[in-house]
């Protein structure tokens, strides 16, 4: 599923596999490792994304599906913890063949090619995600 070097600071360069799905990945990574908040960035070949944009006005997510092959220009997010699992705050933007872009909130990317990673453990407990009625969103909850 991945391949990874760790510095000796808390530091990761990840390698996705081919044809896996990125936030999976990620997220076993992050388990293997028992990282509960950090940052994540790095680019990627993807043959299909799922964004989520959350409407305000209805406070419910909207998600789109799109299956081309794409260049992850910029992916960049957070690692926290939400339910004793980690949770993935990631938005990218992604380059069409056409060269325009689209982009959001990550829920699901497949790779197709390659996918590199950076991943920083802040090596904090207590970073998780409390619900806020008020926005709709999972906000971060300082324990």
């Amino acid at each position: 599923m991945y391949q990874y070097k760790a510095t000796s600071d808390g530091r990761y360069l990840l390698s996705v596999d081919n044809h896996c799905e990125i936030t999976a990945a990620l997220a076993a990574f992050c388990e293997e490792k028992d990282i509960h908040s950090g940052i994540v960035g790095g680019l990627a070949a993807i043959s299909e994304a799922t964004f989520r944009f959350l409407d305000p006005a209805t406070k419910q997510y909207v998600d789109k599906t799109f299956a081309e092959q794409m260049e992850v220009t910029c992916l960049t997010g957070n690692i926290s913890r939400k339910d004793g699992v980690p949770y993935l705050h990631i938005h990218v933007t992604a380059s069409r063949r056409d060269y325009s872009c689209i982009g959001g909130h990550l829920l699901t990317a497949r790779v197709n090619g390659a996918c590199e990673l950076y991943v920083e453990d802040y090596g904090m407990d207590g970073v998780g995600r409390r619900f806020d009625p008020e926005t709709g969103l999972n906000l971060y909850d300082f324990k």
